[in-house]
């Protein structure tokens, strides 16, 4: 390996080239087209989330992509990759550096005959330093600098891509939330209209107690759902409040603003018409792990290079003088040129041990960039079955409210009319009371299955409507 690795460095300095391999992107076998209908789309929009039409979330997701921990945190590690890209490049280029000396020196009578004993000594200098890159270390090790911002920069879209996701979720949660809130106050006061009716009759010998402890139960029973949906509610809007990046004040002291009713909320169309191979350039996660690859690619050529030895150029120049009165005088000028060759002989494994270990983490960071290629693939499909199951479910249970609301007036008709019991009323308030909270929790599902696209994605689109 070794003697392998000395004849390549030696064509390298013939040839002018640098050591390690030149990042690729990896092979990945994608589909043709995406499953089911497309749409035209033209045009990529990055705000995605002012497609649902509700300045109320628009707002939100500003506020969060200003505030929230996660964004900050990401932003100072892109400025770290930006600082150590910065120092990688310098490290390329000559140092200059100025050198200034000042001393008194008393030397042996012996040494100094004839001479003055003790002498001053001053000097001022400027020294240049310069590495030759023969074998493309600087260069790699800068590539690699390069790689891994750019990586970092992903890594922050991302970021910002699946804030801005979680608060549009959090919001169509808490919007269907207050929403089957509003059902269930609206079931309880009807029942507790239908209570006081039973409780008259009974008084009156018109119905039995059986009727009207049926009504009771009945309005126990709303009256118990109600503060489970208001706590889940509260803990939705303190969730959605920490996403906003919201002070401890703030949590406690403002409240999270509504905007669209969840009845009015748009839904995006399905899919944009792209080919599959291009989510591997939208996908700001694909694209921070492909520059993690490419930066440790690049490493495998810092590692190489380490076998070989390091060439550095030294310049100086100045001036010299026993006085300091004299420093700029004619004559003290001073110069010197050199070299220096350090590498390697017996190191004991070392460098093929780095070698083997960067190796390693390159073929890491391969395998990390083929799980979140499927990831990717997966989280799409999932999506697209998500909204297409929740659009079908949700026109079945639209269909479901309206006979069963037609169910509960024939039954309270015929209740009225004496032809049947007060237990079929009974079980059509109840039928449609689950009817109307699922119908809910299926326009919640479909707004999230459209959010869950849009973040699979790596974005959003413009529809051709919106273009017009």
């Amino acid at each position: 390996m070794r003697n392998s690795l000395i004849a390549l460095g030696l064509a390298a300095l013939l040839a002018g080239c640098t050591m390690g391999p030149d990042y690729t992107r990896p092979q990945t076998e994608v589909p043709q087209q995406w499953p089911g209908t497309v749409i035209r789309a033209s045009q990529v929009d990055p705000f995605w989330w002012r497609t649902y039409d509700d300045p109320v979330l628009s707002s939100m997701i500003d506020e969060a992509l200003a505030a929230n921990s996660d964004l900050l945190l990401a932003a100072a590690r892109v400025a770290e990759a930006r600082a150590l890209a910065g120092l990688s490049r310098a490290e390329r280029l000559p140092t200059i550096e100025g050198q200034a000396d000042a001393g008194r020196q008393r030397q042996s009578d012996e040494l100094a005959v004839g001479a003055p004993n003790p002498v001053n000594n001053y000097r001022l200098a400027a020294v240049l330093t310069y590495e030759l890159d023969l074998w493309g270390r600087l260069a790699r090790s800068d590539e690699a600098a390069r790689a891994t911002l750019m990586a970092q920069e992903s890594s922050q879209d991302a970021v910002r891509l699946a804030v801005a996701a979680d608060v549009a979720s959090g919001y169509f949660n808490l919007r269907a939330l207050d929403q089957q809130v509003t059902v269930t106050e609206r079931t309880l006061a009807a029942r507790q209209e239908s209570y006081e009716l039973q409780q008259i009759q009974y008084n009156n010998g018109v119905v039995t107690e059986l009727v009207l402890r049926q009504a009771e139960s009945e309005l126990a029973a709303a009256r118990a759902q109600l503060p489970a949906l208001r706590q889940q509610r509260a803990l939705q809007r303190n969730a959605l409040a920490v996403l906003l990046g919201r002070t401890p004040r703030s949590l406690v002291e403002q409240e999270v603003a509504r905007g669209a009713a969840i009845d009015n909320l748009p839904v995006p169309p399905v899919v944009p018409d792209y080919m599959p191979s291009d989510i591997l350039d939208r996908r700001p996660d694909i694209r921070a792990v492909e520059q993690q690859l490419a930066a440790a690619d690049a490493r495998i050529g810092v590692a190489e290079a380490n076998f070989f030895p390091r060439i550095s150029l030294t310049a100086s120049g100045g001036t010299q003088s026993l006085d300091l009165d004299n420093l700029f005088s004619s004559g003290t000028g001073i110069w010197s040129l050199g070299g220096n060759l350090v590498g390697p002989i017996f190191d004991f494994g070392r460098n093929q041990a780095n070698l083997e270990a960067t190796e390693a983490r390159r073929q890491q960071s391969y395998i990390q960039y083929e799980q979140t290629v499927r990831t990717a693939f997966r989280e799409v499909l999932d999506a697209l079955a998500s909204q297409q199951g929740s659009s079908e479910r949700l026109t079945a249970q639209d269909r479901q409210v309206a006979a069963l609301s037609r169910t509960l007036d024939l039954a309270r008709e015929r209740y009225e009319g004496g032809y049947t019991g007060y237990i079929e009323v009974l079980d059509a308030q109840r039928a449609l009371f689950q009817a109307e909270l699922d119908r809910v929790l299926s326009q919640r599902d479909r707004l999230q299955a459209s959010v869950d696209l849009y973040k699979a994605l790596g974005g959003g689109w413009t529809p051709p409507e919106r273009q017009r």
